[in-house]
């Protein structure tokens, strides 16, 4: 169960919980306590108290600091210190101080490498993505005027070719820097969307050569999947900022 005056018993969830029911939480507690929601059980305090649980719960970095505090509070707690001497109390003292930046530390060196897988395969492969789902269903229109028309065919095939290229820029960027394990969701969503991408670029890359439009289908599903997959991957991402 949370300690008494914790944060995850303001919020009434579980010190294990995910930040989605966290999320879900402070939105339930929130709704149930403001008063422009609910006049009668407004509590201005029990307001405050649950938006400052949630501005640290909220934030992943913030919730791992304040659960290292927690955990050593509990841990106090637990102990009987009888006849503890004043030295006994400093190296007690020390012992956690350095706990605790070494902790920061590790918290800082994560930081770090998120941002850099940021900046550096994220956000250069999202680029190459968009270049290729984005054109799409306007080249889909245009070539649906007359497919057999030699003009309209080759444009599409300049397209194809186009995706082709931002495809091997997307992959040779993915395998250039390993993903810290606190993205690995995202990155895993990456490398998905990435295969279905591949696999649709294929599939219309058929169409051309026998202008069998279930080619061309099959290819519009699998950018459609491969968008949704760009989508969780923001999402994944957004949590983590």
């Amino acid at each position: 169960m949370p300690h008494p005056s914790s944060y995850y018993q303001t919020l009434d969830v579980e010190p294990n919980a995910s930040q989605a029911e966290i999320k879900k939480a402070y939105r339930r507690m929130a709704k149930r306590f403001h008063p422009d929601v609910n006049q009668e059980a407004a509590n201005h305090d029990k307001i405050t108290r649950i938006n400052q649980a949630y501005e640290v719960l909220g934030d992943p970095q913030s919730r791992r600091s304040y659960d290292y505090q927690l955990q050593y509070a509990l841990d106090l707690e637990a102990e009987e210190v009888v006849g503890e001497s004043a030295s006994d109390r400093q190296k007690r003292t020390a012992a956690a101080q350095e706990f605790y930046r070494q902790q920061r530390q590790a918290e800082q060196d994560v930081d770090s490498q998120l941002k850099l897988w940021l900046n550096r395969v994220y956000t250069p492969i999202n680029r190459q993505i968009n270049l290729i789902l984005r054109p799409f269903k306007a080249q889909m229109k245009e070539l649906s005027a007359d497919p057999f028309d030699d003009r309209l065919m080759e444009a599409f095939q300049a397209y194809i070719e186009d995706c082709h290229k931002a495809l091997s820029k997307a992959q040779t960027v993915l395998r250039s820097l390993p993903n810290p394990p606190i993205a690995a969701k995202a990155a895993a969503n990456l490398y998905h969307c990435l295969n279905q991408v591949s696999d649709g670029i294929e599939e219309l890359e058929y169409f051309t050569n026998n202008y069998d439009d279930r080619h061309l289908h099959t290819g519009q599903e699998l950018f459609r999947i491969a968008e949704r997959l760009r989508r969780d991957a923001l999402a994944d991402v957004r949590e983590l900022r």
